[in-house]
């Protein structure tokens, strides 16, 4: 990748195949495609349930050439690379780690890529659950652990489709607030005793711009403007609803998920920097009803013109810094439960990736 270049970048979710822990906990067969697919509209002009377009329903660990497609598909709509989510949970436990496994493998798989590690705690409030039980928790289990982590990651390291900055390897953690303060140091003393430069770590999206994340050990900052603009914004319209419900006994028969305007969200959206270098996140839509229900909450009039909007808006912040690489994440690539996606459907066909390119 070029410097100075600004590089569009995707969350990549792989829970499109299954694992026996998915299938213990909901049922035989379950990928993220199973709520998509059951997904019904809660109230007059909801758009539900979507459809994929033309990669269709696919598997990523049986439908043929499906990496490849996809990959070809993103570079060829201006997509620089995927940022696949990783779970690791400590003592060696990892979940949906074989699609990154096979992409390493297959090197007519022709796209950049980096991790973000997931460091949650699953819950079963993921899917719309009343008890939301502990599915299986993040752990820190120590030094040792961090060693063996660091060991499975080294092959996808040194792979030359590896997305690096500063020659080092990107590596962005979800959680910055929880990572132990000694993760990011040994970390980094292990890339150099493995010949690497170092690991550019950086912050996702989740967490204020306020907090100190150089102190922290972090390189670079994905804005988490969006985020506390969304906490605001939600408990908003939670207490409207919950006046309605105070005042209107009608509302209790026609009880919505929450829903917020994305043309009107978004113009409130405006980007600051943290204490290290800061990268806008854009979202095409959000609707996570088909996991989480009348719990859930949605964009409505999204669309690839105003998603387009805000891709310029995004574009024009890091014209105005000067940092050695410079990315614009898109959230998602394939996020399909949350309708959070910017693969062909049914309804827009391309539009989501015209407006991208």
């Amino acid at each position: 990748m070029s410097k100075n270049k600004i590089k569009f970048l995707a969350y990549y979710l792989p829970q499109y195949h299954q694992i026996p822990e998915n299938d213990e906990w909901w049922g035989k067969g379950f990928t993220e495609w199973t709520n998509v697919k059951k997904a019904k509209p809660l109230f007059k002009g909801h758009q539900q349930p979507i459809e994929p377009g033309e990669l269709g329903y696919y598997d990523l660990l049986h439908t043929p050439n499906i990496q490849k497609d996809q990959a070809k598909l993103a570079k060829e709509y201006g997509l620089d690379g995927f940022i696949y989510y990783q779970y690791w949970f400590g003592n060696g436990k990892m979940l949906l780690e074989k699609p990154a496994e096979n992409m390493l493998k297959d090197r007519s798989i022709d796209m950049p890529f980096c991790f973000c590690w997931a460091n949650e705690t699953w819950k079963g409030i993921w899917h719309g659950l009343d008890n939301p039980d502990t599915l299986i928790e993040q752990t820190y289990p120590g030094e040792e652990d961090y060693i063996n982590y660091f060991n499975y990651l080294l092959p996808f390291f040194k792979d030359e489709r590896y997305i690096r900055v500063d020659d080092k390897p990107l590596f962005v953690i979800y959680d910055s607030l929880e990572l132990p303060a000694e993760f990011i140091k040994l970390f980094r003393h292990l890339a150099i005793q493995n010949n690497l430069k170092g690991i550019y770590f950086m912050a996702s999206n989740r967490g204020s711009n306020t907090i100190d994340y150089r102190t922290k050990g972090f390189d670079a900052k994905i804005s988490g403007d969006y985020n506390v603009l969304l906490d605001t914004e939600i408990n908003k319209a939670r207490k409207v609803n919950l006046l309605d419900k105070l005042l209107r006994k009608v509302y209790l028969k026609k009880r919505n998920p929450i829903k917020l305007f994305y043309g009107k969200f978004f113009r409130k959206l405006q980007y600051s920097t943290a204490n290290v270098d800061t990268f806008p996140m854009v979202l095409p839509n959000w609707d996570n009803t088909p996991r989480s229900k009348l719990k859930g909450f949605l964009f409505a009039n999204s669309s690839p013109e105003f998603f387009k909007l805000e891709i310029d808006k995004a574009t024009q912040f890091l014209t105005k810094h000067e940092y050695t690489d410079k990315f614009i994440i898109i959230k998602s690539w394939n996020e399909w439960a949350e309708g959070n996606y910017i693969e062909p459907d049914q309804f827009n066909a391309n539009k989501w990736l015209e407006a991208l390119k």
